[in-house]
Parts: structure tokens; sequence; C-alpha cells
């Protein structure tokens, strides 16, 4: 679809629709001065195209949102490489659970202060506790009854998943609220992961949605299944690996992929479909942007964490949950 400028400038739009998650280079007019149009570029990938919409992810994790009408010339190009070699960035574990929370997203949310609170319908604690990244902007005796009362708006039971780093840890416990859930969040270099491979690499598939194998194989969705489905979908850059015995999910989000829902079946084991499903996620980030990889793990799954283990994945910080017990001075707003 050519378009003829002044000065003999010429333009092609050379993607379509099926081009989506490809790496691309677009660029669209933003006005006319003098006769003369006006343009700007946004380089990322297209993480859609629909009714006239062409949205671009940048490697920064925004997304470009561009009407069809004003594109003027648009290719694919080649992946980003690497840019920190085999460096983790520098993060705070408040902008890392930032980063995981835009990676799982609550079909609900709210702010109390820095807070997030987030609802899903009770799929997963993380989608139905409120984030504590910052500063609630209220004292804490005035903060936990606030969050007491938006759970219980929603027939959900109120939680918080709150850092180890974090003040609050040890001034909302000492109010009557209880541990559970320890969890720790891991990093590695994405670049050494692109060299994951194992038999049966091959037979690893990937797609933008869930398809039905990957969600059987899923088992945490039960009654739930609506929920789940808006959450497992959402995020920035959301790819799901499916292999015979084993899936797999990544979120990409500007340097940073989080790798999630990685399950084997049990008589699939041992076989390295694992690996083989990290690989793939791994590949499809790197032409993305990302550098680094996160995941998050239960800190009693042994073998989940051997798993990470063996592809270089060390600690960052670890998180926990905290509930009020009934006779609690929070429990009651």
């Amino acid at each position: 679809m050519p378009g003829e400028f002044s000065a003999g400038a010429r333009f092609e739009i050379r993607i379509t629709p099926a081009d989506v998650g490809k790496r691309v280079s677009v660029r669209q007019v933003i006005g006319i001065t003098d006769g003369h149009p006006t343009f700007t570029d946004t380089v990322g990938v297209l993480a859609s195209w629909d009714a006239g919409v062409v949205s671009v992810t940048r490697r920064s994790g925004e997304t470009v949102r561009i009407e069809e009408a004003s594109l003027v010339s648009g290719k694919v190009v080649p992946p980003a490489r690497p840019r920190a070699g085999l460096r983790v960035p520098a993060v705070s574990d408040e902008e890392l659970e930032e980063i995981a929370s835009r990676a799982w997203p609550a079909t609900e949310t709210d702010r109390l202060g820095a807070w997030t609170l987030r609802a899903s319908g009770g799929f997963t604690r993380r989608a139905n506790s409120a984030l504590v990244a910052g500063d609630p902007g209220l004292p804490l005796p005035d903060a936990l009854p606030r969050v007491v009362r938006w759970y219980g708006e929603r027939g959900l039971a109120p939680c918080l998943q709150v850092p180890d780093s974090s003040r609050y840890a040890a001034q909302v416990a000492a109010l009557g609220w209880e541990r559970e859930g320890d969890t720790v969040v891991r990093t590695a270099p994405l670049a050494p992961l692109l060299q994951q491979t194992a038999v049966g690499a091959q037979e690893v598939s990937l797609s933008r949605t869930p398809g039905a194998a990957w969600l059987a194989a899923y088992h945490r969705t039960g009654e739930l299944a609506d929920a789940a489905l808006t959450v497992v979908s959402g995020g920035p850059s959301v790819w799901f690996a499916t292999a015979p015995g084993a899936i797999g999910r990544a979120v990409v989000d500007g340097q940073w992929a989080l790798f999630g829902a990685v399950e084997v079946e049990p008589g699939a084991r041992r076989r390295g479909l694992a690996t083989a499903v990290v690989g793939a996620l791994a590949r499809q980030a790197y032409e993305e942007g990302a550098t680094a990889a996160y995941l998050q793990v239960e800190t009693g799954n042994s073998a989940a964490r051997a798993l990470w283990d063996r592809l270089g994945f060390i600690d960052h910080h670890r998180y926990h949950y905290l509930r009020p017990t009934t006779a609690g001075p929070t429990w009651h707003p």
C-alpha cells in the first residue's frame, strides 16, 4: 500500500495483521505543517491490528496505538540484540513486584496511595491481594481497615502481598495479621536461556492466546474459568507455549520477561520438556528486546527450584502474604 508525499518521498506498508508478534518499524503521519506532512516512527513488537487500530509495544513496555489511516510505512525488522550481556538490570524489590503485577493483571484494581488493591473473583492469591509497594498514603491503622472493607465488598478475604524487605511486614503482623505463602522471586540473564533445547523442542508451539490444550493442562482454573482466562491472558506482551505433555507462559515487559505456568504431565517428566518450553519462550522474549528473566516460586517447591537452579536463576528477593485473624484488631473496620 504505497503513499506519495512531497519531494518525491515514497513509502510502503509491508506489514499485515499476519505479522502480529513480530518486531516492526512503522511510520505515521501526525500532522500537516505548511502543506508538508510531519511523521513519527515507532519500533517495537506488533501487538495487535484490529478494527483499524495498529498497536505496537515498545522495548520500554509502552504500547502505542496508531490509527491505520495514519500509517504510511511499515516493515518487519531484525530482532533487537541483548544490550546487557550476562547482567541482570539493577531493580528494587518493589519495582520488580510492580513489573510482576502487570504480568498477572487482576480483573479489578484500585489504588490506596502507592498500594494496588487487586481482585479477580478469587483466582489466585496474587490477583486477589493488595500489593504493598510504597506508602498507602494513610497511617497503617487507618489503611488496613480500608483494605478489609474493599475486599469485603467483593466477597473476598482481605490479603496483602508484602516483600520481606518492606517496613510494613513487621508492622502489619503486629496488628494481628498472619503470614502465609512464602515465595522467592528469582532472576537470570535471558541470553543463556536462548540455548536451552531438548528432545521434542521442535514440537513446542507458541501462541498469543491459551488454546484448549494449554488450558486443559493448566489445572488451576477450577470453577473460575472466566476470571482465570482474563488474568492469564493479560499483560504487556503475553505468549503461551504448548508441547505434547508440557506448557508454559511468558510475559515481556520492556527488558524483563516473566516465566511461569511451566507444567509437565507426570508421564512426560524427565524428558527435558520444561527446558524446551523455557527455551522457546526465551527466544520469543529475546526477539522483543528482553534481556532479563524473572519468576516466582514458593519456597517449599523444591522440584521447581531445582529446575530454575539448573537454568541459572538466582534469588532476588522474597515476599509473603498477610491475612488478618478473626481476633485481630483490623479485621472489623
